[in-house]
């Protein structure tokens, strides 16, 4: 009855091309947020958290309870056996394109929510512009470490020195290379940055043609591509909503919920994924713990204390020891892939965003305090939603809250600033090469700076004044004539 209301009022209203992504760290509250939009929007939810695919582990994969989902279908949940391989990007964007068509082609909204952001990304974004197809050889076992730089594409010959030497010199060597054949790029590197020197270089030598000169076209082109073709993003009705916290609060949040997970069963999923490691060695069979949900956080932290148990060698209070340090890393491994995935969206989602000028589709969302969930996450969230819907205007990102004033206003003045000037700076005094404009004008204002101005000062007076005693000096003792006649 509750789906066929929802179908009633909202069914008819949403474009067929309407998407929602919901991002942020663990712990933020994505899930809860997905759940609250697909009730209010007649809306289904697509996983994107490569870890919460595998099959039979709830709570170590962080799934939302089925008590907590309110009816409203998952997709790509608990879809994958411990032996799967591991899904590759290619995958997971072709599933989750055709489910996002299914549920568009019966009438509702779907609703992409996962803390694997690249994974997220390849699906809102259309095409080689952002990086996609870049990736084929990576699997979802490596968290958010992935870097879509946009650089030509090369092939693997372009990527050793085997048919130029040159490119294992010093970055002195190739810097003076890389002013001859560029002068642009050379002007924006630092003279000691030989990964960025070298880059240029692989670059003018497997195309012929100077870096700067590529990357105006691909600047030039992907303008084009803007206008013509609703921003590179796939859907042209897409909204992005970032769950995020202040720090401290979310890993207080996050050190209370390890704690919550031993509670609900962690230690139970963990020892099951180690017995069956155990019987796959037992079998002869070597099991790749390097990739899958063998890297997910809370089973390989723990596999030490079992290890411990089956050696028998440990008394009990060795053995609470041993497991009290195993969920401490449990507590920092969570923090640290929550610090990782907010970079994510800071230096990967948001440029990729604000470079195809869509980054007003970006909304972050305020969960520091719970306790205003309505106000601060559902009810901004649903407003925005419906502006869009409605072919309505829709708020500044940076005006929903203090803290996404601060996150969006740093980046639009960082990248202000980067777009401003790239070259790089001498200082004479100093000996010095800053990169950028910003830090140019930090040297400028330093001590050190101002203490080699002040040492060039005084030398230069020195200097003046050596060379004024000279001349009084040689004004007070004229040389004699030699050719003046002598005295008898």
């Amino acid at each position: 009855m509750l789906r066929a209301l929802r179908s009633f009022f909202f069914g008819q209203r949403e474009p067929m091309d309407s998407l929602i992504a919901v991002v942020g760290a663990t712990g933020t509250g994505k899930s809860k947020l997905a759940v609250d939009l697909a009730c209010r929007f007649n809306g289904e939810i697509i996983n994107g958290d490569a870890m919460q695919m595998y099959r039979g582990l709830p709570i170590i994969t962080n799934q939302i309870p089925i008590d907590e989902r309110c009816g409203i279908p998952h997709h790509l949940l608990s879809c994958v056996d411990l032996e799967a391989e591991p899904w590759r990007i290619a995958h997971f964007k072709r599933e989750a394109l055709r489910l996002i068509d299914d549920i568009r082609s019966r009438g509702k909204t779907p609703i992409l929510v996962g803390g694997t952001h690249y994974y997220t990304q390849a699906v809102l974004f259309k095409d080689q512009l952002v990086g996609e197809g870049k990736d084929e050889g990576k699997d979802e076992g490596k968290d958010e470490g992935l870097d879509y730089e946009e650089t030509p594409k090369l092939s693997e010959e372009a990527s050793t020195s085997e048919k130029w030497p040159i490119l294992d010199a010093s970055p002195e060597v190739l810097m003076e290379k890389l002013r001859e054949v560029d002068p642009v790029m050379a002007a924006r590197w630092h003279p000691k940055d030989g990964r960025k020197i070298r880059r240029s270089l692989e670059i003018y030598f497997q195309t012929g043609r100077p870096a700067s000169e590529i990357y105006e076209e691909q600047k030039a082109l992907k303008a084009q591509t803007v206008m013509k073709d609703a921003g590179l993003l796939r859907s042209t009705n897409t909204l992005i909503f970032w769950v995020h916290a202040e720090k401290e609060i979310l890993d207080g949040r996050l050190d209370s919920r390890v704690d919550t997970m031993v509670k609900q069963g962690l230690m139970t999923e963990a020892q099951t994924m180690w017995e069956y490691l155990k019987s796959k060695q037992a079998q002869g069979i070597e099991v790749d713990q390097t990739r899958g949900v063998w890297v997910s956080i809370g089973f390989k932290e723990l596999a030490p204390y079992f290890a411990a148990v089956d050696k028998a060698e440990s008394s009990e209070a060795e053995l609470e020891n041993i497991k009290g340090n195993c969920l401490e890393l449990i507590r920092i491994a969570t923090r640290q892939y929550g610090t990782s995935q907010v970079k994510w969206i800071r230096n990967k989602l948001w440029r990729a965003l604000s470079e195809v000028g869509m980054a007003r589709r970006l909304y972050l969302l305020d969960s520091s305090d719970i306790s205003k969930w309505q106000q601060n996450i559902t009810g901004p969230s649903e407003h925005i939603f419906k502006a869009i819907l409605h072919g309505e205007p829709t708020p500044d990102p940076k005006s929903l809250s203090r803290l996404a004033n601060e996150v969006f206003g740093a980046k639009e003045a960082k990248a202000l600033a980067a777009s401003t000037d790239m070259t790089c700076h001498t200082c004479d005094q100093c000996q010095k090469t800053l990169a950028g404009e910003e830090q140019w004008k930090i040297h400028l204002k330093s001590k050190a700076h101002r203490r080699a101005l002040l040492s060039e000062t005084k030398k230069a007076e020195r200097e003046l004044y050596l060379q004024k005693r000279r001349l009084e000096s040689q004004q007070a003792s004229p040389d004699v004539d030699s050719t003046s006649p002598t005295l008898s």
